[in-house]
């Protein structure tokens, strides 16, 4: 379902990027490892018989720690110009207070993008709250949100080494399955190899003749540093 989800966002809905955003610190580092899986395994656009693909594949993978996110990024995602599909990671099971502090934050969000907030209801809610008729009228604008954004809720029972590795696969599988469904392979990452090449290239020559005038103009600025340092 969870590969079918994405191939929905970016093949029909057109988004072209994936927040992925784990309402648990120990998870902060989760957004990383989905780069690296996602980007580097289907980030193709040919197929796998070499024939240039005609539709998207995979999407550009960001995110971050959700309680942190809500006062970095998450504006974008409320009242931003771009689709952007958020994968929310729950960490359900824990009693404690802050967790389920945590938990709350990242229902009432997902709930959020998808419901919005119309203008004449935020001007309602300031009018209620003793706002003047024409000062409500200007700020509901900035408080609308349009919702009808896109998500996703995973909930863990509790963070624990079966459930991540559990966590790991799913998203392991995802990316299997949609690489099939887009006729790519996603277990070679050729691309990634033009840079090492031309690094090692740099390395050896310097500023060859053979560079493009804007790599030759980085090298000489580099240069200059070095010698400044000196």
């Amino acid at each position: 379902m969870m590969a079918l989800l994405g191939i929905w966002n970016i093949n029909f809905l057109g988004a072209r990027t994936l927040a992925i955003l784990p309402y648990a610190q120990r998870l902060a580092g989760l957004p990383a490892y989905l780069q690296q899986l996602e980007m580097e395994s289907n980030g193709k656009r040919v197929n796998a018989a070499g024939d240039n693909v005609a539709y998207a594949t995979a999407p550009v993978v960001w995110g971050g720690a959700g309680s942190t996110g809500q006062h970095t990024f998450h504006q974008l995602l409320y009242q931003g110009t771009h689709l952007i599909p958020a994968d929310f990671i729950v960490v359900a099971g824990d009693a404690t207070a802050q967790s389920q502090t945590l938990v709350a934050n990242a229902i009432a969000q997902s709930a959020a993008l998808m419901r919005g907030k119309p203008a004449d209801a935020a001007r309602h809610e300031l009018v209620a709250r003793g706002v003047a008729e024409a000062e409500a009228q200007r700020l509901a604008p900035h408080l609308a949100c349009p919702g009808n954004q896109p998500s996703s809720t995973l909930l863990l029972p509790q963070l624990t080494p079966r459930s991540f590795g559990s966590l790991l696969a799913l998203y392991e599988h995802k990316v299997f399955v949609q690489g099939w469904l887009w006729g790519i392979n996603s277990f070679d990452q050729y691309g990634v190899e033009l840079g090492k090449q031309m690094a090692g290239e740099i390395a050896k020559s310097g500023a060859s003749d053979n560079l493009d005038s804007s790599t030759r103009g980085l090298l000489a600025a580099v240069r200059n540093a070095a010698k400044n340092r000196a």
